[in-house]
Formats: C-alpha cells, structure tokens, sequence
C-alpha cells in the first residue's frame, strides 16, 4: 500500500493507455489498490437489469480506475503533466508544488 501522488479533485493528464493525452479531475483515489477514477477517462458500458434505483435498466456508461501511475498532475501555468515537489511555505506547511514552475497544486 503505497502513498499516491494525486488526490481527489486534482487535475490530471493520463500518460499511457487508450486515453493517453486525455485531461480530467480525480473523481476517486484508492490508495490500497494504487488506482484513480478520472472524469471522462477509461468509460465502460454496463448492462444493468431493472431495479428501483434504475427502473428502466439498460445500458449505463461509466469511469473505471487506471493505475495511478498513469496519471500526471496537470500543470495550468506550464500546460502539461508536471512532476510533484514537496514545498515548505513561510508559514510551515508541507505543500505540493509543480517541479518546473513552482505553482503550489494544495490551497
């Protein structure tokens, strides 16, 4: 179970795989299983049968997770997948920063 570099509601660009290049936010992060839900990335048809929740059933589309390592936090400043740096503020807390840039991803 290791730590992941991204977190929910970051911004992403996915490096590799059939959606390479593709941007979205975190929708869901699962740190046990090293995986990422993003928003418009990695969606997948399933067939549902009619239940009180989804009377109709049918046929639903939704994300499935892609291997966090797949994942780049996406940089506005420099409009591009960034690598992560550790930053120290004036104030002491430990923050998330662009490696190129500078631009703190944490508020």
């Amino acid at each position: 179970m290791a730590k992941l570099h991204v977190k929910k509601g970051d911004s992403v660009v996915i490096t590799a795989g059939k959606d390479k290049g593709k941007k979205g936010n975190v929708l869901q992060a699962m740190p046990k299983e090293g995986k990422v839900i993003v928003e418009g990335v990695n969606v997948i048809k399933r067939h549902s049968k009619p239940n009180k929740a989804n009377p109709q059933g049918g046929i639903i589309e939704r994300e499935a997770a892609v291997h966090a390592s797949n994942a780049m936090p996406y940089c506005s400043k420099c409009g591009k997948g960034v690598r992560i740096a550790k930053k120290i503020l004036s104030d002491g807390t430990k923050v998330r920063s662009c490696a190129k840039c500078g631009e703190v991803f944490d508020k």
